[in-house]
C-alpha cells in the first residue's frame, strides 16, 4: 500500500508542476485578462506543497494514513475547485462554496500529525 500511495503522490508532484508549466505558459492569456491568473498559481501552489507532503506521508507507515487521505481530498478539492474556477466562469458560483472544504481537509490531516501519535 506504501508503494502505492508514493506513487500517487509523486503523479501529484507530477502534475502541479505540468499545470503550473501549463497556466504560465498556455493559459497565461486566457486567465490573466479575466484576473484568474492568481487563482491558478494558488491552486498550483498549495497542490504542490501538499502533494511534497504525501510524498514524505507515504514512507511512515500506516499512523499517519489518515493525514495522508485528508492531505489527498484537501489537493482534490481545494487545489481542483480552483483550477475549476479559473478555466470556467459560470462554475464560480457554486465552487466558490466548495473550496473552504478543500481548505478544512488541509487542516485536518496537519491537525492530525499534531493530534495522532507516531507510535
Amino acid at each position: 500500500m506504501a508503494i502505492l500511495l508514493f506513487r500517487i503522490a509523486a503523479a501529484l508532484c507530477f502534475l502541479a508542476v505540468a499545470l503550473g508549466a501549463f497556466g504560465a505558459h498556455s493559459l497565461k492569456s486566457t486567465l490573466e485578462p479575466r484576473g484568474m491568473l492568481d487563482v491558478w498559481n494558488k491552486a498550483v501552489l498549495y497542490h504542490f506543497i501538499h502533494a511534497i507532503a504525501l510524498l514524505v506521508l507515504a514512507l511512515y507507515g500506516t499512523v499517519n494514513r489518515g493525514a495522508w487521505w485528508l492531505l489527498f481530498a484537501g489537493i482534490l478539492v481545494f487545489s481542483g475547485s480552483l483550477y475549476l474556477m479559473a478555466l470556467i466562469p459560470q462554475a464560480r458560483d457554486w465552487l466558490g462554496a466548495v473550496t473552504p472544504i478543500g481548505g478544512l481537509c488541509f487542516l485536518a490531516g496537519w491537525a492530525w500529525l499534531i493530534i495522532v501519535p507516531t507510535k
